[in-house]
């Protein structure tokens, strides 16, 4: 316990985490600061397994990840895992700036830049690891319509069927779509956005996704909405994508870009974009400084992911001789959308395990919560660049957006695949 209670020492500053180590002694580390808002005093984790410290010492975010997923560490003594990654999380996020905690963290962002090369071989495996894990387990969790990125809150009481639509609506109206509009998805996920598009604008959509499981889900879905012709879905990489297209959108893909593919993701854009069209790029972002995803999350969930800071991507942006016409960024949205997801899978726990394992809904309960703590209290957000070869493409106020809490009539055509009330 000796190495781990000297890094401890060195990274707590707020609160007090006390640590019941592998013999059961008590282990008591107090911070001079409060433990961060919404927190408790005093969190307690029990240590299960010797081979835990010095595990801890070279990396400690992937090690309580692993251990809390192996079960060799639990919160104990009350302590919710909310509570416990909360205070952890917020003493981490200063410590990392300074000592040994500097160094590792800088070792991992060197390590990060190295690992995020994405050329579609790996891009299509990385995609495979995460969405093709099969649709009920997502079912378990998301909206009717399977959203599966940061959904949009004009009051944080607002269900988060709601909130989707909310966000299906705000894009919609960004990228000024006409009747008839040629419109590029990629990323297209279970196919809800493009379909939307297509059937309460009338627009022509072509959603492309490297997920095979997503990709019959979506033309499935075309087919039941009697849309196939009007909108189609394809496997295929958007570096394979071909022809011109008035709108392209992509939700939540360029977190799996990677860094050394930004310029010739934005230069593809341009490439597909009309001379009069208007691109719309919704990714999630850095407050401050370009860092790596955590080890963890890598490792376990999004393998060749990579979270940029808007002075990355406007780098990449201006390349492409792209002009930026709207920036949005959107603050605790994706917490409130992760607080949702976590709560709906803690639901149906049992049914998630029926279907994997006790690991498993360990693995995924620590990715839910983490994730959902790193947007409330750490330097992650949502960005939307509105993007143009014209600068008159768009007009000259954001009046056109409309209000943030969209009608949801505006699609009540859509057919979902599935009734929001088997969540």
């Amino acid at each position: 316990m000796k190495p781990a209670s000297i890094l401890l020492e060195m990274i707590i500053r707020a609160g007090t985490v006390v640590v019941i180590d592998a013999e059961g002694v008590h282990h008591s580390f107090e911070g001079r600061n409060p433990p961060p808002k919404g927190a408790p005093h005093t969190v307690t984790m029990r240590i299960h397994d010797r081979r835990f410290y010095w595990r801890f010492i070279t990396n400690p975010s992937l090690a309580i990840g692993e251990a809390f997923m192996n079960g060799t560490l639990t919160p104990d003594e009350g302590t919710s895992l909310y509570d416990l990654l909360l205070v952890l999380m917020e003493n981490y996020s200063v410590a990392r700036t300074r000592g040994l905690i500097g160094l590792i963290d800088t070792a991992t962002r060197a390590l990060c830049r190295i690992l995020a090369f994405n050329p579609v071989g790996r891009s299509q495996r990385n995609v495979a690891h995460h969405y093709d894990l099969g649709d009920e387990l997502f079912d378990l969790f998301l909206d009717s319509d399977r959203q599966y990125s940061c959904a949009y809150f004009a009051d944080p009481s607002e269900s988060l069927e709601q909130a989707q639509m909310n966000k299906k609506n705000r894009i919609a109206r960004k990228l000024l779509l006409r009747p008839g509009a040629r419109v590029l998805d990629i990323g297209s996920g279970w196919g809800g956005l493009s379909l939307f598009l297509a059937k309460a604008f009338d627009a022509d959509v072509t959603g492309i996704t490297l997920s095979r499981e997503q990709l019959a889900t979506s033309n499935a879905r075309a087919g039941a909405d009697h849309v196939n012709e009007q909108c189609r879905f394809l496997l295929r990489d958007y570096r394979h994508e071909r022809g011109q297209y008035d709108r392209v959108v992509s939700i939540g893909m360029f977190e799996h870009v990677g860094l050394r593919h930004y310029r010739a993701f934005f230069r593809h854009v341009s490439n597909l974009l009309a001379d009069n069209g208007i691109a719309l790029i919704h990714s999630i972002g850095m407050f401050d400084r370009p860092g790596p995803v955590p080890a963890w999350i890598s490792k376990y969930i999004f393998p060749g992911s990579y979270i940029p800071t808007l002075s990355q991507a406007l780098l990449a942006v201006e390349a492409a001789s792209l002009k930026v016409t709207d920036i949005e960024i959107w603050r605790i949205h994706y917490a409130e959308t992760l607080q949702r997801w976590r709560t709906r899978f803690l639901s149906n726990r049992d049914k998630a395990k029926a279907m994997y394992d006790e690991r498993f809904c360990r693995m995924w309960e620590f990715y839910l919560t983490s994730c959902e703590i790193a947007f409330r209290i750490g330097d992650l957000m949502v960005f939307q660049l509105q993007l143009t070869k014209d600068q008159e493409a768009v007009p000259l106020t954001r009046d056109y957006i409309g209000p943030a809490r969209a009608p949801i009539t505006d699609a009540a055509n859509v057919v979902p695949f599935r009734s929001a009330d088997s969540i």
